[in-house]
């Protein structure tokens, strides 16, 4: 009778191994969003995943390449999502408003997605090494903003004496208070509301100044 080889200890189906590798990044974003990097730990990951410290180190050599790898799939699935519905639309407001509509169906599968993407940020300071300027989430939401505000000037919708530089910055800091408002203080439906107001706020629609 002919001998089947057995799979190996800690050599799991890969559809498992997908299942259980997702379920690390899930964990990790939480628990580094909650943390911070440098309090982080395999052990807490590890028990918010529900697996065992060994287990998380089967998978990821490092804590380094851990958050790397976090970093990529929460830049994938906000950022870079939210660029490329963007780039569907033609004005400006349209444009913020498909990144912000694809920014909150990021926060509403996963509120955690919102607070890694700040706490990133703020870990990018600290930490410089931590993040390529390919994955900067800063970096790549201000080169969004810059080029639909600098289209918007080239196809006449702002007027070409605009202080680019101050535009930009502005609606990079709301974008990015929107953020932290996402993943630590409101809830998916609070931010829809504020989402929408802000919109109106661009369009001119939100209100009457009377002199």
């Amino acid at each position: 009778m002919a001998h089947i080889a057995s799979r190996g200890p800690g050599r799991p189906p890969a559809a498992k191994a997908a299942e259980t590798r997702e379920r690390i990044l899930s964990a990790a974003r939480e628990v580094f969003s909650e943390l911070g990097y440098d309090a982080a730990t395999f052990q807490a990951i590890a028990i918010r995943a529900d697996l065992t410290r060994p287990a998380i180190n089967h998978y990821f050599g490092s804590k380094r390449v851990l958050y790397r790898e976090v970093v990529e799939q929460t830049n994938a699935t906000v950022i870079a999502a939210g660029v490329a519905r963007a780039r569907e639309a033609t004005s400006l407001l349209g444009r913020l408003s498909a990144f912000f509509a694809a920014a909150m169906d990021a926060e509403s599968a996963d509120r955690s997605s919102a607070a890694f993407l700040v706490t990133s940020v703020l870990e990018s300071q600290r930490h410089p090494d931590l993040v390529s300027e390919e994955q900067d989430a800063l970096l790549n939401s201000r080169k969004f903003v810059a080029w639909a505000v600098n289209d918007a000037i080239e196809r006449g919708e702002l007027t070409t004496d605009t202080d680019i530089p101050a535009i930009v910055e502005m609606l990079v800091a709301v974008m990015w208070g929107m953020g932290f408002y996402a993943g630590y203080v409101g809830r998916s439906e609070e931010l829809a509301a504020i989402v929408d107001k802000f919109e109106m706020l661009m369009a001119n629609k939100l209100w009457q100044l009377r002199d």
